[in-house]
C-alpha cells in the first residue's frame, strides 16, 4: 500500500530566510543554521542589549550601593547615622536632595541578626533595602503615626524566635537596610532647625534584638515558643555631620556600574535577587559567588552599553522621552511627576482618594519600566507617602526641566515663576535647583539653591500684594527681587527644579491649584 508523502505546508512565517537584513549587518544561514559570523555578532548583540537592560533595570540598585560607598568612603561606618544638623547643601553629591527638612540617614547590617530601631516623633521616614524596594515607613506615615516608635528589622534567613508584640516587625529581603529620615523645622522659632536636631539625637537608637525579652510572654517561654531573656539596651549611634560634608553619593556613569551591580550581589544574597531581572545580567558574567571578570570583547561591549544605557536612563530622567506622559497637568505645561505614572512599586498609578474610600487602578501585570529608571535615575528612597493622594500627610514633587519652548534652562539667562495665592501645602513649600549633570542641588555662591516658605537656611519668599509668590532664576539677583525670591544660578551650567509641598493639600490632588510655567525674562 503506497505511503502518503504529502508534505503539510509551512507558512514563510515560520521559517528563517537564508539572509536576513537587519541593523547589525547581514545575517546569513544555512536552512536555518546561522553561520559562525552570524552566530558572532548575534552574541556581540545579545550581550550589548542585555548589557543596556541591565544597565537602566539596576540604576536603583547601584544608586543604593552608591551611597553606601560614599557613606564609607566619608567615614560614615554601618550603624552610623548621617544627621545634616544644618541641612543639605550644595557640597554634598545627593541625588535632588532637600534643603528644607533635617535629614538622618544610616545603614544597618542585620547580617549577625534583627535590629531594633527607636525613630524620633514627628519624623518622616522609611526603610528600603539595598534595591530600593520599601520595607516600612516610619513617623508620620508609619506605623507609630508620628508618635515615634518601635521596629525590629529582621533580615534574610533568619529563623529564630520574635516577639509577640511591643514593636512592628519589618521583614528585609536584603541584609543590608537604608533608614533614611527626615524632621521638620517648619514648626521652630525661626525655624531653626536645633530643636529637631536634639530630638533626633535624644530619641534615636538601635540595638541589636535580644530574644526572650520586651514583646516575649513567660508563657511563650514555659510552652516551649522562645528563650527567656533580657532586651538589649538601646544605644546612641554615633552621629556625623553632613552639612557641608564633600561627599559624592552619585552612581557611576560608565563601566563602573556593572562592577558595582557586582559589587552588590555579591553582597546580598541570591534570594534577594529577582530571577529575571538577575537573568539579565547573569548572561554577561555577573553571578552570585561568581567572579565577573569580562574578556576585551565583552568589556568593549558593556563601554558603549553603559554609554547608551546612561543616555537612555537620562532621557527617562529628565522626563524627555517622547512618548512616556509623565506630565501632571493637561495641555503644555511642563511639569511632571514619574511616580504618578507607576506609583511607588511601579505598576500602576497611586489609587484615588474618593468619598467611599481608596480606589486602585487596575492592575496591567506589568513593571512600568520607564518610570522606575526615570526616579532613581534622579532620585533616592522609595515610599508610598511619596505619592499617594492623601491631604496633609508625606509630601509631593513636581519637576519642571524646560521652558515655555520646550528647551532646557540656560543658566546664564533670567527666569521667573509665578506660584498663585493659596500654595497647597499645609507645612511648608519650597523650590530647589539641581545641575542637570550630577542631579544635586546646583552649586554656585548660593550654599542653598532654595526658595520657599521657610526662612532657614535662607530668607523666605515674599508674597506679591496679590497673595502669588515669584521666583526668579538668574546667575545675578534681579533688581527690585527680595533675596528669598531669587534662586542664583550658574551660566555655565544647565538645571532643573523640584517645587515640594509637604503635607499637601486638596487644591494639589483635584488641580484647582497649579503652579505658573517657567518663562524668560527678556
Amino acid at each position: 500500500m503506497p505511503v502518503d508523502v504529502t508534505k503539510t505546508s509551512v507558512p514563510a512565517s515560520i521559517t528563517t530566510p537564508s539572509r536576513v537584513e537587519a541593523a547589525i549587518g547581514a545575517l546569513e544561514f544555512t536552512d536555518g543554521y546561522p553561520t559562525s559570523e552570524a552566530a558572532e555578532r548575534l552574541r556581540d548583540h545579545l550581550d550589548y542589549l542585555h548589557g543596556v537592560e541591565t544597565f537602566m533595570n539596576t540604576t536603583q540598585a547601584v544608586s543604593t550601593y552608591a551611597i553606601r560607598q560614599g557613606f564609607l568612603a566619608a567615614g560614615v561606618n554601618d550603624g552610623d547615622v548621617l544627621l545634616f544638623s544644618e541641612l543639605m547643601d550644595s557640597r554634598s553629591l545627593f541625588l535632588t536632595g532637600n534643603a528644607d527638612t533635617v535629614y538622618f540617614w544610616s545603614f544597618l547590617d542585620l547580617t549577625q541578626g534583627p535590629q531594633v530601631v527607636e525613630t524620633p516623633a514627628d519624623s518622616l521616614g522609611c526603610f528600603d533595602d539595598m534595591w530600593f524596594r520599601w520595607i516600612s515607613d516610619f513617623g508620620l506615615p508609619g506605623a507609630d503615626r508620628g508618635q515615634g516608635g518601635t521596629y525590629l528589622l529582621v533580615g534574610p534567613g533568619y529563623d529564630g524566635p520574635l516577639p509577640e508584640g511591643g514593636c512592628y516587625i519589618r521583614h528585609s529581603r536584603t541584609h543590608h537596610v537604608v533608614v533614611l529620615g527626615r524632621s521638620f523645622i517648619n514648626q521652630n522659632p525661626g525655624n531653626d532647625p536645633t530643636p529637631t536636631v536634639s530630638q533626633i539625637k535624644e530619641q534615636l537608637r538601635f540595638s541589636p534584638y535580644a530574644p526572650g525579652g520586651v514583646g516575649s510572654s513567660i508563657g511563650a517561654y514555659l510552652t516551649g515558643k522562645g528563650p527567656l531573656g533580657q532586651a538589649a539596651t538601646p544605644h546612641t549611634p554615633r552621629f556625623v555631620e553632613g552639612t557641608g560634608l564633600a561627599m559624592n553619593t552619585i552612581p557611576p556613569a560608565d563601566f563602573g556600574h556593572y562592577e558595582m551591580l557586582d559589587a552588590l550581589v555579591q553582597l546580598e544574597p541570591a534570594e534577594a535577587l529577582d530571577t529575571e531581572l538577575a537573568g539579565q545580567f547573569a548572561a554577561l558574567g555577573i553571578v552570585k559567588d561568581e567572579k565577573f571578570d569580562p574578556d576585551h570583547r565583552l568589556r568593549k561591549i558593556l563601554d558603549e552599553a553603559a554609554a547608551v544605557g546612561n543616555a537612555a536612563s537620562r532621557t527617562l530622567g529628565m522626563g524627555a522621552h517622547p512618548s512616556d506622559d509623565f506630565r501632571y497637568y493637561d495641555g503644555d505645561s511642563a511639569w511632571w511627576n514619574m511616580l504618578f505614572a507607576g506609583g511607588f512599586e511601579f505598576t500602576n498609578p497611586p489609587p484615588m482618594i474618593t468619598a467611599d474610600g481608596v480606589k486602585p487602578f487596575p492592575n496591567k501585570g506589568a513593571r512600568q519600566l520607564h518610570s522606575r529608571t526615570s526616579m532613581f535615575y534622579t532620585a533616592t528612597g522609595i515610599t508610598p507617602a511619596m505619592c499617594m493622594r492623601l491631604t496633609g500627610v508625606g509630601s509631593q514633587y513636581l519637576v519642571s526641566n524646560v521652558g515655555p519652548d520646550g528647551e532646557p534652562f540656560d543658566g546664564a539667562k533670567t527666569y521667573r515663576l509665578s506660584l498663585p495665592k493659596g500654595i497647597p501645602a499645609a507645612r511648608f513649600w519650597s523650590l530647589t535647583l539641581y545641575d542637570n549633570q550630577t542631579r544635586s542641588m546646583l552649586q554656585t555662591e548660593q550654599r542653598y539653591p532654595r526658595a520657599g516658605s521657610q526662612q532657614y537656611p535662607s530668607p523666605a519668599a515674599e508674597a506679591e500684594s496679590d497673595g502669588s509668590t515669584v521666583v526668579y532664576f538668574a546667575p545675578a539677583q534681579p533688581d527690585d527681587v527680595s533675596p528669598g525670591n531669587w534662586i542664583q544660578t550658574d551660566p555655565e551650567r544647565g538645571w532643573f527644579v523640584i517645587l515640594r509641598l509637604y503635607s499637601p493639600l486638596q487644591p494639589f490632588f483635584d488641580k484647582s491649584w497649579r503652579p505658573g510655567e517657567i518663562e524668560p525674562v527678556e
